[in-house]
This record gives C-alpha cells, sequence and structure tokens, in this order.
C-alpha cells in the first residue's frame, strides 16, 4: 500500500519565474540596443552626409591601351623576326623583314623604263632647235628664190619689147621666159616647204609647250612607278610605329604572308587609361575633369593611382554588344545598364607601378566639382597618336627620281642595307660630334 499523504517536513518544490519578473532589466537592455542603432544610424547619416555622396566607386572598370597590330602593306615571305613576345621595342625598330628579292627587281625596271622615257623626253625637247632652224633655212631660200624669180621676170620683161625690133632674138627671149618661170615654180616650192617645216614645229612645239622634261606625262607616268616600285619595297620591312612592348608574336620564318595579314601586335604600356563602367543612376554627377583614385588588384589598397575623367561614353554596353537585348519581347526583365567612362592615368605613377591591358581596377570619382561638360562640345584639335617613322620615304624616292630624270648614274639597289630607316634618318639629322683627329704617323 503506497503512502500518498505528503510528510510536513518535506521540502517544497521550486516555484517557476514570472516571465513579467524584473521588467526593468529587459526595457534597459531594449534601451541600449536602440541607442546603439540611433548611434549607428546618425555615424553612417553623417559619414554618407560628409563623404559618400560626394564619390561614385565602381569595381567593373579595366584598364585599356593603344594595340597596336603589325600587318604588311604588301606580301612576301619572312626571312627575318626582329622581336619576339614580351620584347621592347622602339619606334622604327625592324620587327619583320620580308623577302626583297621581286621588289628590288621591280624598282630596277621601274628606274630603267624612267631613265629611257627621261632620255627620250630630252631628245623631244632637243628636236625643236633644229626644226625652228630648218625653219628659218627654208624662209631664207623663200626669201633669195622670190628675188630670182623677181630678176627672172624683169628680164623677160627688158627683152619683150627689143624682140619687135630685132635687137634680141627669139630665142634668147625664150630662153629667159623659161627661166623665169622656172623661178617662179622654186618659189612655189620653197614656200610649201616652209609651210611644211612650220607645221613640224608646230607640232613639236604642241608636244612641248607649257611643261618642262621633269612635267612631260611619260616622264610623270614614269616615276609614278619608280615611287610605287620604292614604297613596296621600303613596306618589305615592317617598322614598329610606337614605343612598347610585343604582344601575341604570331609569324614564322620562312612563311608566307599576305598583306593585311596580322603578324604581331604593340602595346603601349606608357600610354594607358581605364574603362569604368558606371551603372546608369551614377552618371548624373559625373563630368570630364573631375579627379579619380585608382586602386589595382595586382597591387592592391596601398599603391593608389590618380586620373581625371576624360569622356563619358556615348551609349551603353548592351547597345554596342555584338548581340543587343531585346527588350520588346514578353519575357523583359529589367536590367541596370552601364555606360563606360573612360579615365586618365597619370604617366608618372605608370612608371613606378606599371599595368598591363586588361586588368582590373576599383575606380572612385569625386563629384563635387560639376563645373565640367557631361559631353564634349568641341571637335579634337590634335591627332590621338601619330607616329613619324614613315616619314621620309617619299622624299628618298624623289631624290632618286630627280637623279634619274637629271642623267645621273644611280648605284644598283642589290639589298635593303642601302635603305634607311627611321633610325638611320633620325641620327643623320643630328649633328655629328666632333671625333678627335689621330696623331699623324711618321714615314
Amino acid at each position: 500500500m503506497t503512502d500518498n499523504n505528503t510528510s510536513p517536513n518535506a521540502p517544497k518544490a521550486p516555484v517557476a519565474a514570472s516571465p513579467t519578473a524584473n521588467p526593468g532589466g529587459r526595457r534597459k537592455g531594449l534601451t541600449v540596443v536602440a541607442a546603439a542603432v540611433a548611434v549607428g544610424a546618425i555615424v553612417w547619416s553623417g559619414w554618407h552626409w560628409m563623404v559618400a555622396r560626394n564619390y561614385q566607386s565602381t569595381d567593373n572598370a579595366y584598364v585599356a591601351g593603344n594595340v597596336v597590330q603589325i600587318t604588311p602593306q604588301v606580301g612576301g615571305t619572312v626571312i627575318s623576326i626582329g622581336a619576339d613576345d614580351t620584347d621592347y621595342v622602339k619606334a622604327g625598330q625592324v620587327l619583320v623583314q620580308l623577302d626583297p628579292a621581286d621588289y628590288l627587281v621591280q624598282l630596277a625596271q621601274a628606274e630603267s623604263q624612267l631613265a629611257q622615257t627621261a632620255r627620250q623626253t630630252r631628245t623631244l625637247y632637243a628636236n625643236n632647235a633644229p626644226l625652228a632652224a630648218q625653219v628659218a633655212q627654208r624662209e631664207a631660200d623663200l626669201l633669195r628664190l622670190k628675188a630670182d624669180a623677181a630678176k627672172a621676170n624683169d628680164d623677160v620683161a627688158r627683152r619683150r619689147p627689143l624682140t619687135v625690133t630685132g635687137a634680141v632674138g627669139k630665142e634668147e627671149f625664150d630662153h629667159a621666159k623659161s627661166l623665169a618661170t622656172a623661178a617662179s615654180n622654186a618659189v612655189v616650192a620653197a614656200e610649201a616647204a616652209v609651210r611644211a617645216a612650220k607645221a613640224q614645229l608646230t607640232a613639236a612645239e604642241a608636244q612641248t609647250k607649257g611643261a618642262t622634261a621633269q612635267d612631260f606625262p611619260a616622264v610623270m607616268a614614269a616615276a609614278a612607278k619608280v615611287r610605287e616600285s620604292y614604297l613596296a619595297l621600303q613596306r618589305t620591312r615592317l617598322l614598329s610605329p610606337v614605343d612598347g612592348f610585343v604582344a601575341k608574336r604570331g609569324v614564322q620564318l620562312g612563311q608566307r604572308v599576305a598583306a593585311g595579314a596580322p603578324l604581331m601586335t604593340v602595346v603601349e604600356l606608357h600610354k594607358l587609361w581605364v574603362d569604368a563602367n558606371f551603372k546608369e543612376s551614377q552618371l548624373a554627377d559625373l563630368r570630364m575633369g573631375q579627379k579619380v583614385e585608382l586602386t589595382a588588384d595586382v597591387y592592391g589598397d596601398k599603391t593608389v593611382y590618380e586620373g581625371h575623367v576624360v569622356g563619358l561614353g556615348a551609349g551603353t554596353g548592351a547597345a554596342f554588344s555584338l548581340l543587343p537585348a531585346q527588350n520588346a519581347t514578353g519575357n523583359w526583365i529589367k536590367v541596370v545598364q552601364r555606360v563606360p567612362v573612360r579615365v586618365s592615368l597619370e604617366s608618372e605613377a605608370l612608371k613606378q607601378h606599371p599595368l598591363r591591358v586588361g586588368l582590373s581596377m576599383d575606380v572612385k570619382v569625386d563629384i563635387r566639382d560639376k563645373e565640367g561638360l557631361a559631353l564634349a562640345n568641341a571637335p579634337r584639335t590634335e591627332p590621338v597618336a601619330q607616329t613619324a617613322v614613315y616619314d621620309g620615304t617619299l622624299a628618298q624616292a624623289e631624290d632618286r627620281i630627280h637623279r634619274i630624270i637629271a642623267g645621273e648614274s644611280l648605284p644598283a639597289l642589290s639589298s635593303l642595307d642601302k635603305l634607311p630607316t627611321a633610325q638611320t634618318q633620325a641620327q643623320a639629322s643630328e649633328p655629328a660630334a666632333a671625333e678627335p683627329a689621330e696623331p699623324a704617323q711618321g714615314k
């Protein structure tokens, strides 16, 4: 039998705490949390008002630069490669050499044709003087024959009345009359000869009138052929148009390349910029000329580049993509569009911490200066890029043409060693340093 009676001395069970116990402590904790949230909101609002609202930033930015593609203007077989991937090259340095044999032959043929045409033209001009002299001679003969004819006619006129009295015989009169007729016929023939000589002189002068031997059409056509052949020979040497580093070399020795085939590229790593893709909601306060701070993933936040906004794109990236979005379809979902903004980079920072094309960048634009333009309002006054490595090529051709037309002899171009490059031209234009005289040696 179980005893269900509780002993009076048994300990009592503990009483559960009431959920409403200690209300003051709970209220205090909530107050602390609310105060912390309020302080955080105030701090964030102050930071946003003082700092964050004055900047627009994005990490959708990449380094860009001039990637110069080296392509031949004439076809040929590669016989020499002057630079490889990662090599540094100077403007005017020979990167690829094509076989010049065919172009040397074409130039020799063109120069010989020009020399022959120039000689024929000089002969044509020289013939004008003999033709003019011939006209003068014919006119002198005509005057003499006219005088003889007049004298013969006078003899006939004097003898005609004397034949009536018998002082002059009929035979003598007939002889004088025949001489007068022959003299008249000689005058007619001389007049025809004068007209023929003048016609020949007029025809010769018509070919040479108003032009010199250098401006003669046949000479100009032959000279143009020499220029064409000379340029083709020069273009067998592919020069670097800029200073930079070689990338993507795809040409090999012995390869037969066609005009326009890509052989390698040269990248100007000292002239780089950043294309930062900002959201369309960030563009309202962006202006040209605003200061920019940039950091590269390759160096981290400790290396800061400085730059300026130099331009905003004319459209979104989607508008110029290969396959633009079709927003008129039924399954349309709004996607925030981005516009490329070009940011310049200071050259000094690039020298200390070089970048490569395609590297990721973080961009922060200071938008407090709103005096700049959102879009350019004037055309560019200077070229974006230019090179002088091809200058002087036509001048060299013109010098050879002038010497050929003048009748001077030229040495045969047996190789390209006699064709100066841009580097040798620059060296030739610089004043030569005075070298110390060698001491005279005793005999």
